[in-house]
């Protein structure tokens, strides 16, 4: 049974999904998944022969052996077959390089070393179990050592999972991303314009921006590329930023930031931009270097770090901090910008990828007051947690696909995967505008729970343009097989998974219609964006 369950997981594991996937790492994958069902086929053969009371189990006939044999081999190469099939197919749809004839039997041989090593840890497993049930017997009958035995290592491993592991994994954790955010990169120099945070006069110190934050003020378009790609004179861009060790809290960084926005004279600016970063305090470089340049640098962009932590797993357990960040940095500029005189005041607009969009949601609850509290939204990569996203999304327009919503004809917000979805629908679509862009193939939108045990509408309606048609929802599979493809969700070239680099141009350039700006400047600036750091 545990031979044959394991095999079962391991064709599972070999079935369709979202990306393309490296030998290395579908060889983890197909290893956990055949070790997983080994050991649950082992537990259930222990579990029967437990409620019949029985102390071993008649072995297996020859004959299904030799039956397990020809299957096992038959449907192994089958699934092989199709497994190279369908990689094919999605690597052609994501334009990467097909799989070489040696990625096979590489993939082979990671499998079968992870699938060893989790059966030997689970076989220690046992040895214990068996070990504790052997000692326990001397003073209780067999088969309630058997129950007090398992109880026991299941309250152990809650608490060690609750306490212990979590404590050190955490603090362990923390320290490991706290020593990457103090790391300094000689690409990235401390700022000489007070202009910068980091810079003369600055509120915050340049040791305090954290690692992306520094290279977040560091970079960007010079004068002197700004004035070359529009043709005139142009301005220093202003950027700040407050680090988790500016400011003491949440709300005392946010008011640094802010602070540090009215010192810059960035409210003085044609456009102020909030951006919500991820886990590490990452911002999508493309997404603030393609404003500067559409408004010459007549810009200035906050942002603010919440965590340390890399964002899949600021996702688990700091999304709460997302939420705090993004709603405190925007209502603290947000005020600065209310006390002006309102002929005087700039444009206002947000931006944010993966939980970046997540916390630059977090101040507005629906797309209405999104509408009338800002001047426009440019959000990536959302997550199903994004609460403006889903509910546009569920209550999107008959016709439409889940992957590529239209919501209420497209008057104030518009779905896009690629640029000419700009265009969709033909309807009007009136100001403030907010632009939403996500991919097909982007396992970070489409990962929820629900897929355990219900079939998404982005695989029942007609497909995105570089999802494959073979891949199909399995119950628990699917969510387990998109799991996975978060994993690898930035190792595809702009415009599929989980990056947004070029098409970022045409959403600004939709959203807010600079002055003189023009098509022509916009494809002019798509391939000057660049986004060499990941969140």
């Amino acid at each position: 049974m545990g031979t044959a369950l394991g095999l079962v997981f391991l064709w599972l594991s070999l079935t369709p999904s979202l990306l393309p996937r490296g030998p290395f790492f579908q060889g983890v994958v197909s290893g956990a998944a055949a070790a997983f069902g080994y050991g649950l086929g082992v537990f259930l053969v222990w579990l029967v022969r437990y409620m019949r009371s029985k102390d071993t189990s008649p072995p297996a006939p020859r004959w299904a052996w030799i039956a397990l044999l020809v299957v096992g081999v038959v449907g192994q190469i089958l699934m092989i077959v199709y497994f190279h099939v369908w990689q094919d197919e999605v690597r052609d749809l994501n334009g990467v390089p097909r799989l070489g004839f040696w990625d096979h039997p590489l993939t082979a041989v990671l499998s079968i070393v992870v699938l060893f090593v989790l059966v030997e840890i689970g076989q220690l497993i046992g040895r214990l179990v068996r070990f504790l049930t052997h000692q326990i017997n001397r003073v209780a009958p067999q088969r309630v050592s058997a129950v007090v035995t398992v109880l026991l290592l299941l309250a152990l491993g809650v608490a060690l999972l609750n306490g212990v592991v979590v404590r050190v994994g955490m603090s362990t954790l923390n320290k490991t991303f706290a020593a990457v955010n103090d790391e300094t990169d000689p690409n990235f120099p401390a700022p000489t314009s007070p202009l910068r945070s980091g810079g003369p006069g600055s509120l915050a110190s340049w040791e305090s921006l954290g690692h992306q934050g520094r290279v977040f003020v560091s970079a960007g378009p010079t004068v002197e590329q700004l004035t070359q790609f529009n043709g005139r004179p142009a301005m220093e861009p202003i950027r700040v930023y407050a680090g988790l060790h500016s400011a003491d809290g949440i709300k005392a960084t946010a008011a640094l930031a802010a602070e540090e926005l009215r010192r810059t004279g960035g409210l003085d600016r044609d456009v102020v931009a909030v951006a919500t970063t991820t886990g590490t305090g990452w911002i999508n470089e493309a997404e603030a270097s393609a404003l500067e340049y559409m408004y010459n640098g007549d810009t200035a962009i906050a942002s603010m770090q919440y965590s340390f932590l890399p964002s899949w797993l600021s996702f688990l357990v700091d999304k709460e901090n997302a939420r705090q960040a993004g709603q405190a940095l925007f209502e603290a500029v947000d005020a600065m910008i209310r006390e002006m005189p309102e002929a005087q005041r700039p444009k206002l607009v947000v931006f944010g990828e993966s939980l970046g969009s997540f916390g630059g949601e977090a101040p507005f609850l629906a797309l209405n007051n999104l509408v009338a509290r800002t001047d426009g939204a440019l959000f990536s990569g959302p997550t199903f947690n994004n609460t403006i996203w889903a509910d546009l999304t569920r209550n999107r327009d008959a016709g439409s696909p889940e992957w590529l919503p239209i919501y209420d004809k497209g008057e104030s917000v518009r779905f896009v995967a690629r640029p000419d979805n700009l265009d969709r629908p033909d309807d009007p679509w009136d100001e403030p505008r907010v632009v939403y862009l996500q991919h097909a193939s982007d396992p970070i939108a489409w990962w929820n729970p629900d897929l355990l045990f219900e079939e998404p509408d982005w695989l029942k309606e007609p497909r995105g343009y570089d999802l494959s048609g073979r891949m199909q929802w399995i119950p628990v599979v699917t969510f387990l097989q998109v799991s996975a493809d978060m994993a690898v969700a930035v190792d595809v070239p702009d415009g599929h998974g989980h990056v947004y680099v070029k098409d970022v141009a045409n959403g600004w350039a939709a959203v807010l219609q600079p002055p003189g700006w023009t098509s022509e400047k916009t494809e002019r600036l798509r391939p000057l964006l660049t986004n060499d750091e990941n969140a």
